[in-house]
């Protein structure tokens, strides 16, 4: 006997498997769709893998980035270094694991700060209607019409290269995107029954903002930070390949600035960190795909 009665659009199996959906805990049933999406888990694979390396790396391959270790420009697989040198002899395959650890940091620090602030900014706007709403909407245009590489140019620029000091500048320019989500979500779920009964029951505000709404509208803001961090990886490449960076630490931006010049002698100079970048960003764009594909809703009623 089956808890559902029998409907003659659906197959048996078509029918069990919607059974099993519904006896699986939520977070099982999003990462089996999840792990549906080949690409997403291919991609998921290789970003671990950047990690692993970014974390490991160093000492598994101690050979200092600014060491100038060989002749200039000598081509990958001579001379024993796998990716070549640089214009004063220095190991790049060094430069990129070295560099793998700053650039993740940078990354996922600034997309941690900016998902902070969008969700604090959001939620207070979706939430607070009236007043609170129109100024903190007015702040959100504000930074949002600005130019978002010359503001954090100008940011650096002003208050100095350090690496706090990028990451505060990506961090304040990248947030407005997640605000705007997360008002949605607040205005959505406000509305909804068993928020109106824990108000009506005397909880709280920040106890409804932060424990009854905010974990029912992280779907979209999860999708949209594994997208902020990819957006992180090009804003302190352009940062790099400016200048606008501590030049004491090497990142995958920088080797690209420092070699900028050399592009047409000898290419692999910025082909190897170009690269570097190109498939974090893509494995990170993929991973928010499969990301938003899981947590879909609609795609649990299926």
């Amino acid at each position: 006997m089956t808890p559902f009665p029998p409907n003659p659009d659906q197959t048996p199996q078509q029918a069990q498997n919607k059974t099993d959906r519904k006896t699986r805990h939520p977070t099982t049933e999003a990462w089996g769709r999840f792990c549906q999406n080949h690409a997403a888990v291919a991609a998921l694979v290789m970003l671990t893998t950047i990690i692993i390396c970014a974390i490991f790396g160093p000492t598994l391959y101690p050979i200092d980035p600014f060491d100038m270790v060989w002749a200039p420009f000598s081509p990958p697989g001579k001379d024993g270094f796998l990716l070549g040198t640089d214009y004063l002899g220095r190991d790049l395959l060094a430069a990129l694991i070295h560099g793998a650890r700053a650039s993740i940091l940078i990354r996922f620090a600034a997309a941690f700060m900016s998902i902070f602030i969008g969700v604090t900014v959001g939620a207070l706007a979706g939430f607070y209607l009236g007043l609170i709403e129109e100024i903190l909407m007015r702040i959100i245009e504000f930074f949002q019409v600005l130019p978002t590489l010359l503001f954090s140019m100008v940011i650096v620029a002003l208050f100095g290269a350090s690496l706090p000091m990028i990451t505060v500048a990506i961090g304040v320019v990248s947030w407005t995107a997640v605000a705007r989500i997360t008002r949605a979500e607040f205005l959505r779920i406000r509305e909804l029954g068993y928020v109106m009964a824990s108000r009506a029951s005397g909880t709280r505000n920040h106890r409804l903002m932060f424990r009854v709404i905010l974990p029912n509208a992280l779907a979209p803001i999860i999708v949209q930070a594994a997208l902020m961090v990819g957006s992180a990886i090009l804003f302190e490449a352009g940062l790099s390949f400016l200048g606008l960076t501590d030049p004491n630490v090497v990142s995958w931006g920088q080797v690209i600035g420092s070699n900028r010049q050399y592009i047409l002698d000898a290419s692999y100079t910025v082909t190897a960190p170009g690269v570097a970048i190109f498939v974090t960003v893509l494995s990170i764009s993929m991973v928010g795909d499969g990301l938003n594909d899981a947590l879909n809703p609609k795609l649990r009623q299926r």
